[in-house]
């Protein structure tokens, strides 16, 4: 009977841990809803333009799967689309996502009482989006069982852009060819969109996209392929804004 009880008095705490754990992860899908609707578009977008640059429903697939970062997906898509080599299109997409390291760091430090074990996983799960939903409920990190509401946020913002690219690619095949090539302005639309907010917030965020720009010009002038000019261009636009910025604090 006392063996019994005792039984009973360790399942009843474990199976409200479970229940607290479950709970914070249904809010966490709840406050990922936003993320989804607008990852869906997009990555509708960037699997029929995926399947129209010759990738295959498995390869633009495991792309969304492995890489999980829109931009650098469409600017490898891009890439990919006018024969760039390998070397160039990670050097370009590294550089373009350098930017993680600095969202990680911030991420990890907001996350400093959650466990080790939860923050590796869910830092592979961090793109824009789901760094400003979870700084937004920076509150949730210090309640019991809060890994669970940021796990929930990753894994709907995760899979609604792996099934809206595994969609674009089916439909990339059905719908007719004149306007899935139309399909194509959502490369540059996604970048004045990321753009044009930051420009707003400080003018010299512009210039460094017009020199970035004339420099990728410049290159592809003289003989160099996209590719290089693309990381030329990205690399040396970047480092202007070391001094541009340097300027401005002075």
């Amino acid at each position: 009977m006392i063996s019994k009880r005792r039984t009973e008095a360790q399942i009843e705490p474990a199976m409200e841990n479970e229940a607290g754990q479950l709970h914070m992860f249904q809010r966490g899908m709840m406050t990922g809803i936003p993320i989804m609707l607008g990852y869906l578009p997009i990555a509708v977008t960037f699997g029929v333009l995926a399947k129209q640059a010759g990738m295959s429903l498995t390869e633009l697939t495991l792309m969304s799967l492995l890489v999980f970062a829109g931009a650098a997906q469409f600017m490898g898509t891009n890439m990919i689309a006018v024969g760039t080599g390998a070397l160039e299109i990670i050097i370009a997409t590294f550089v373009l996502n350098f930017r993680h390291f600095v969202m990680s760091l911030s991420f990890m430090n907001q996350l400093r009482g959650i466990a080790l074990k939860w923050k590796l996983p869910m830092s592979l799960g961090l793109t824009d989006e789901t760094f400003a939903v979870s700084a937004l409920h920076s509150e949730e990190a210090r309640k019991e069982n809060g890994a669970f509401y940021y796990i929930g946020i990753i894994i709907v913002a995760y899979l609604s852009w792996v099934l809206g690219s595994l969609l674009g690619g089916i439909l990339g095949e059905i719908i007719p060819e004149r306007l899935s090539q139309s399909m194509g302005i959502a490369l540059y639309a996604m970048f004045i969109g990321l753009l044009v907010p930051s420009v707003k917030k400080n003018l010299r965020i512009g210039l460094i996209a017009i020199i970035a720009m004339l420099i990728n010009a410049i290159c592809v002038q003289l003989g160099l392929s996209t590719g290089w000019a693309i990381v030329i261009g990205t690399v040396l636009g970047g480092m202007s804004g070391i001094y541009l910025f340097k300027e401005n604090e002075q």
